[in-house]
């Protein structure tokens, strides 16, 4: 037995004794096991993600109407940070060719992308914008004649603003608007795209742009983020089942913001406001379409959302999935607080966890992906799931020409390891996409927070690829 065969016999036998491997290996002066792309599968998914608004730009070219985006960030500059706006974000609208060439250099297979719903259909309904669908179509095709698979959003947040006009999310009738913007994607985009998510993180729009105000259309209020959420859980259903009708083949997901909750020093009141927190960010909108119902027993707040339903909407909320997108940036750790309205709790500020911290204020915290995963995995509904967004923003600079982030190398590195752990414990995950390709327009935060793999200089639209994107491309070699 030569000395790589006794290395090798030596670190399995302490794996196997519960020694954990990078001890062991430090004892045999050898370098530990290092994590490999073939270690989660053949057929594990590989992307990485963008949304329409964060790098199109061309806000008001070919005939596009406008979307909350436009509208907030123009009418209201002071609830943006840096009070920017991404009329021009990273031009993606005509640098796709050469954005799309970059991405292809680094080994990336899958590209996840979403549709301006106020391209395609200026006023959310009725006229059509050929200039629009010419383009999405180009950059589908783009992508696959560079052996790239197109992965489609519907839904990223940008309604057009001729729809809000009318209530937005708040109005019933948003459910027959999507179902028209729906039939006309999946008619148009149908034949090339296989796989489809209805909406990005639905806790997200609908809490921070209809309850808390701090996002686009920027409007407050309970009663709003209840009707809102119970048109969104609609209309999971509606886009799911026009896919189902118009693409055959599909595979149809859609994706939802998570994150692991702890209570402060575990004591019962915050254990159980840490539960009451979980029903909000976690369970709100997956349980329903899961056919489990609204979970307000465990919030019973929440029971005043069935003012807003009518008699077939429980059947109607429900929808058979092919994937779910689970999408981890950190955790929260929660505290009793009596007079926070309906969650009577806050979050304890990261800083004071003893972990690093993002450009965002957020804990790194890998473990947390793991523990969602399980969490989810966990209801009999769940077929299968991919992480559609999993990243970190960080205060990147250009030197030399090339970006040296090894936080975000190191970020994304323990995350993968939580999500090889959790798939090796049995969790059906197939598939990981990095949050994100460029570095682009972060909604309220504004251009500030670089989460990209791909520096962009925004004066210059310049792109450098950073070492993450480097370790990226190597890794999927």
């Amino acid at each position: 037995m030569n000395r790589r065969e006794l290395i090798k016999k030596s670190l399995l036998a302490g794996v196997a004794a519960g020694i954990p491997p990078q001890l062991y290996a430090t004892a045999l002066r050898v370098p530990p096991p290092i994590m490999i792309k073939q270690d989660f599968g053949k057929n594990f998914v590989w992307g990485t993600a963008t949304a329409a608004y964060q790098i199109e730009g061309a806000w008001n070219e070919d005939g596009k109407g406008l979307s909350v985006w436009d509208h907030f960030t123009h009418t209201k500059p002071g609830k943006i940070k840096t009070r920017e706006n991404a009329d021009v974000a990273c031009d993606f609208y005509h640098r796709y060719e050469s954005d799309i060439d970059l991405l292809r250099s680094m080994n990336v297979p899958n590209f996840r992308f979403s549709i301006a719903w106020s391209r395609v259909l200026p006023n959310g309904t009725g006229t059509v914008n050929q200039k629009g669908i010419d383009f999405y179509n180009r950059v589908i095709d783009k992508c696959l004649s560079v052996g790239i698979e197109p992965w489609v959003t519907l839904y990223h947040w940008d309604l057009p603003q001729a729809l809000q006009e009318k209530g937005g999310w708040e109005n019933r009738e948003v459910c027959n608007w999507f179902a028209e913007y729906v039939e006309l994607c999946t008619k148009h985009f149908g034949s090339k795209v296989k796989y489809w998510m209805i909406f990005n993180e639905p806790m997200a729009f609908t809490g921070l742009g209809y309850m808390l105000g701090v996002h686009a259309p920027g409007k407050y209020g309970f009663k709003r983020f209840l009707k809102a959420a119970h048109h969104t859980v609609l209309c999971h259903g509606i886009g799911g089942r026009i896919i189902r009708k118009n693409v055959p083949g599909a595979q149809v997901g859609t994706t939802f913001s998570c994150s692991p909750i702890d209570a402060w020093k575990n004591k019962p009141a915050n254990i159980r406001a840490a539960k009451r927190e979980d029903v909000m960010i976690n369970r709100l909108f997956i349980e329903p379409v899961l056919g489990m119902g609204y979970p307000w027993k465990d919030l019973p707040a929440l029971k005043k959302i069935e003012k807003y339903m009518q008699p077939e909407d429980a059947a109607n909320m429900a929808f058979d999935f092919d994937f779910i997108g689970i999408q981890n940036y950190f955790r929260l750790v929660a505290r009793n607080l009596p007079f926070v309205p309906l969650i009577r709790s806050v979050n304890i500020d990261p800083k004071k966890l003893g972990n690093d911290i993002t450009a965002m204020n957020w804990e790194v915290y890998p473990e947390g992906i793991y523990r969602i995963l399980k969490q989810f995995a966990a209801y009999p509904g769940v077929k299968k799931i991919i992480v559609t967004e999993n990243g970190a923003a960080f205060d990147d600079e250009v030197k030399d020409n090339s970006v040296k982030d090894e936080k975000r190398v190191k970020f994304i590195q323990d995350y993968l390891a939580q999500v090889l752990r959790a798939k090796n414990e049995g969790v059906p995950v197939n598939g990981y996409f990095v949050w994100s390709f460029l570095d682009n327009y972060e909604w309220s935060e504004g251009f500030r927070p670089r989460f990209g793999m791909v520096h962009v200089d925004y004066a210059t639209q310049k792109r450098t690829v950073k070492d993450s994107g480097l370790w990226y491309k190597e890794f999927l070699r």
